[in-house]
């Protein structure tokens, strides 16, 4: 099979302490927001302005027990990343203000047919939270100057993280086990 290696980028966030270690990136058109719709993971957050063309923007979250919450993104994490997008949409960054939608990766539904390159729908309308932003020129320059062009093969980098994740939920299931006495 072949695997999809393909251009992002990646910026650098303000992140609250609870989300070290996450990873804030973005496809360059359509085609590799294709690839990051197919080859997400669980702890991925998708930004997009609501009703308006835009860039697909994720935060890989870092894995945790128990797993982090949409609420634990953090008021600053969440206006950079909300910036991020409403920037990178052709007609929301001339706006003053947008609305960006936001939900965790899993709830992306991506129907076969009849969808264009790059269009998502939702599983569940109610995991999909709403934002209103308004431009904030100071915030989307910080931002931008850390933006940094990446060669990432999707399925590698999936492949390790779900790898992470297992060693993970071993070394917990030993502690668990360790702490109960059970070993």
């Amino acid at each position: 099979s072949i695997l999809p290696i393909t251009m992002v980028f990646t910026y650098k966030v303000r992140l609250s302490p609870n989300l070290s270690g996450a990873i804030c990136y973005m496809g360059l058109d359509k085609h590799e927001n294709e690839v990051l719709i197919n080859s997400g993971v669980p702890t991925d957050v998708w930004f997009h302005v609501d009703s308006l063309s835009s860039a697909h923007v994720y935060l890989r979250l870092p894995s945790r027990t128990p797993p982090l919450t949409l609420k634990d993104i953090g008021e600053e994490t969440m206006e950079d990343l909300c910036q991020l997008v409403k920037n990178n949409s052709i007609k929301g960054c001339k706006m003053h203000k947008v609305k960006v939608c936001y939900t965790f990766w899993g709830n992306l539904r991506k129907d076969l047919l009849g969808m264009d390159v790059g269009t998502v729908g939702f599983k569940d309308e109610k995991g999909r939270m709403v934002r209103r932003v308004e431009k904030d020129r100071s915030a989307v320059n910080r931002i931008e100057k850390s933006k940094a062009q990446v060669t990432w093969n999707y399925w590698e980098v999936k492949r390790a993280w779900e790898e992470e994740e297992r060693e993970r939920t071993k070394k917990e299931n030993r502690a668990k086990y360790s702490d109960d006495g059970n070993l």
